[in-house]
């Protein structure tokens, strides 16, 4: 999540260490630029691209055909997302290279149980969702504008020598909906790619077919945040659909992407015991056993502080009745030290990996198998799987104002 505890001086200070990094461009952002128009601001041509996947309509119009929404935007209008306008019959991406947030995250925060466990991830975002989760915990970048929400420039090719400065094998799109900055993470995860670099979608996965199925050739793992299965609370609590998100879990089984869901349990919204099995059979129906879910916490959040935090007892009850339905790796977030966050083996049922919160303190898969019996253990335990480089990747967290960044 956004590390609000960083305070403005440290903020700045991280943004002139980077200075000597970016002094060629002869200019640095750090605060709003909502004093001024967006187009009076020349260099806001350096967080300008044309956007991808759209078409052009009749009159100047646009349709952008990234997420199911489809907006149709006019010129001078905006998409849903807030981050992409249609000047003159091209729409642009207004948050390219311009990130709101940045993080060095344990890549069980994600949370990614199956993915290079222990490792790091460079973690980035900028402003803007497709949808509006009224329990959103980021919802300060995720549901703004990219000028009311500070940031700092970015480039692609920076963004992976930073990652590859941190000792991190993964370059993480998170915190906001990485779907509304599409083509800053394409171009991204494409540059990691070609340095060995792996990336991960974290997402609510309301996007269509063809942009998902042309960036998954770029990432290595997506995760995907299942609200509830409902349309009604969808409709009610995220301003989105059910069905697009249940395709898009089909179309990275099809794909053959490594991925992992997760599904947010709030008290009375969305923890009926039925509709949580109902979940599960469809996962294991359409998805298969092996595919990790996730059964997360919630806690008092955005425009949703009516309620208390999820009782244990309700995320003990889902991940049994994941068993039950058949699922192998169903798992309880959101709870320090809880044994239903340790990974087990299907077959022998011995303990595979102990997390303590984010940490790693016990690994027994050797070669994608249990040390124990040889089941094969699905994941992505290894960079050589992905066909990337092997790398010292200690485990740990850091804030935006800890980073250093060398020039390579």
């Amino acid at each position: 999540m956004l590390d609000r505890n960083v305070s403005r001086r440290d903020f700045l200070a991280w943004t002139a260490r980077s200075a000597c990094f970016v002094c060629g461009m002869g200019f640095m952002h750090t605060s709003s630029a909502a004093a001024q128009p967006l187009t009076a601001r020349a260099e806001e041509s350096h967080f300008m691209r044309e956007a991808r996947f759209y078409t052009k309509l009749a009159h100047g119009d646009i349709e952008c055909q990234i997420c199911p929404r489809r907006c149709q935007v006019s010129p001078g209008d905006r998409g849903f997302c807030g981050n992409k306008e249609n000047r003159g019959g091209v729409y642009y991406t207004l948050s390219y290279n311009r990130v709101a947030a940045a993080h060095v995250d344990p890549i069980e925060k994600k949370p990614l149980y199956h993915y290079l466990p222990g490792t790091r991830a460079f973690s980035i975002a900028a402003a803007g969702c497709n949808i509006r989760c009224k329990f959103c915990q980021n919802w300060t970048i995720a549901q703004q504008v990219p000028e009311d929400v500070e940031h700092q420039p970015l480039t692609v090719p920076e963004a992976v020598s930073r990652c590859r400065h941190e000792q991190c094998p993964t370059v993480a799109f998170t915190y906001s909906e990485p779907t509304a900055f599409y083509s800053y993470m394409y171009d991204v995860a494409r540059e990691a790619r070609a340095a060995k670099v792996g990336s991960v979608m974290i997402s609510n996965g309301f996007i269509e077919a063809e942009p998902l199925t042309a960036l998954c050739r770029q990432l290595t793992a997506v995760k995907v945040d299942l609200k509830a299965f409902s349309q009604q609370f969808y409709s009610t609590y995220c301003s989105a659909d059910l069905d697009p998100v249940l395709a898009t879990l089909k179309r990275l089984k099809a794909i053959g992407i490594w991925f992992e869901i997760v599904n947010l349990v709030i008290p009375t919204l969305n923890d009926d015991p039925r509709q949580i099995r109902s979940m599960c059979e469809w996962i294991k129906a359409n998805l298969g056993p092996a595919v990790p879910i996730h059964f997360t916490r919630f806690h008092p959040m955005h425009l949703i502080r009516n309620l208390p935090p999820t009782p244990v007892k309700t995320l003990e009850l889902a991940r049994t009745i994941a068993l039950e339905a058949g699922l192998h790796y169903p798992y309880v977030g959101n709870v320090w030290g809880h044994e239903g966050s340790h990974t087990y083996c299907p077959s022998c049922k011995k303990t595979l990996i102990k997390r303590v919160g984010f940490i790693i303190s016990e690994n027994a898969i050797v070669k994608g198998a249990c040390s124990f019996c040889g089941e094969p253990i699905p994941g992505v335990w290894r960079q050589a799987q992905l066909g990337l480089q092997e790398e010292s990747c200690a485990s740990g967290s850091r804030s935006i104002a800890d980073v250093r960044f060398a020039k390579t």
